[in-house]
């Protein structure tokens, strides 16, 4: 019999000490770190320029659902844009490389399923820490706003949460339109190609493995946070740093294939980018297959809402 998805067993086994000690360090220091970070007034290299003034998308917890609404129109209109060429490219090519990773995805799911190599970062990095984690960000930031009485800290962490909001939606649908088998739910002799409209659960729980839930959460936040302060030094290298360490947990922990882990974050990096953000909007459709996250420089039709 197949082994249960590791975020829905890791807790069920007791834990060494030190790998208990270890995971609550690291809900702690990552939202830590980047709360650090947020609040140190040092740019990257080669910005001398002063910062445009900030310009907030009108956010709160009062806004938050017509928010999210209007975010969903967003995201499930998208389709009917498609016959710009603007739009196309760009969807194009995500669509050939997550076709290519899925091609992939039977080579590369045996390898972490079959391998000790990473006990001891599984140990750590569990379903439920890397969860916790994520949500330690925008709450860390939203305590200490009131603290400091910081408005645009804030609103990073209300954007942060709406992002979150707007990703699973997407994701909640998508795992139960595709119902993927996880890959450690494989069963011996079964295909990993095979896993497909094969996973058990009810409607709306999100079960399935396509595409990773906590990926698309963590580059949700990481985006919010490192697009509003990327004039801060390391903050977006941290905040897309500690996304892809939770990215690769879902592969080391087998709940995920690479092709999951690979749509979770762009999806999670775009809604948060050009839809929660709203940068970009005379292309919402670049995807991080266009541009990259770890760009700094403020370019023509960007918000300064970002800074």
């Amino acid at each position: 019999m197949a082994s249960p998805p590791p975020e829905m067993s890791s807790w069920s086994h007791c834990w060494r000490g030190e790998d208990r000690r270890a995971a609550m360090k690291i809900n702690f220091v990552a939202p830590g770190l980047l709360l650090f970070l947020t609040l140190t007034p040092f740019r990257m290299p080669g910005q001398t320029s002063a910062p445009a003034p900030d310009f907030d998308r009108p956010v709160s917890w009062k806004l938050m659902l017509p928010n999210l609404g209007s975010d969903q129109k967003k995201i499930w209109t998208f389709p009917a844009k498609l016959t710009h060429r603007k739009y196309l490219m760009p969807t194009l090519a995500f669509l050939g490389a997550t076709a290519a990773l899925i091609a992939l995805d039977p080579r590369d799911a045996p390898p972490f399923r079959n391998t000790n190599a990473f006990n001891g970062f599984n140990h750590v990095f569990t379903g439920n820490v890397t969860a916790y984690g994520t949500v330690a960000v925008p709450v860390a930031l939203y305590a200490t706003s009131f603290a400091i009485k910081d408005l645009k800290m804030r609103n990073t962490a209300l954007l942060a949460a709406e992002a979150v909001g707007d990703s699973e939606i997407l994701a909640t649908v998508l795992k139960d339109a595709t119902k993927r088998v996880r890959p450690a739910a494989v069963m011996p002799g079964q295909s990993y190609s095979d896993t497909w409209f094969e996973s058990p659960g009810s409607f709306l729980r999100g079960s399935g493995s396509f595409p990773s839930g906590h990926t698309i959460a963590a580059f949700s936040v990481a985006t919010v946070v490192a697009r509003r302060y990327r004039n801060r030094k390391w903050v977006p290298y941290v905040a897309y740093g500690l996304a892809g360490a939770v990215a690769f947990s879902r592969l080391t922990l087998s709940a995920h294939f690479v092709s999951d882990v690979f749509v979770g974050g762009v999806l999670g990096y775009s809604i948060s980018r050009f839809v929660v953000l709203r940068e970009y909007n005379s292309n919402p459709a670049l995807l991080v297959v266009c541009s990259s996250p770890f760009s700094l420089s403020r370019r023509k039709g960007s918000s300064p809402d970002a800074d």
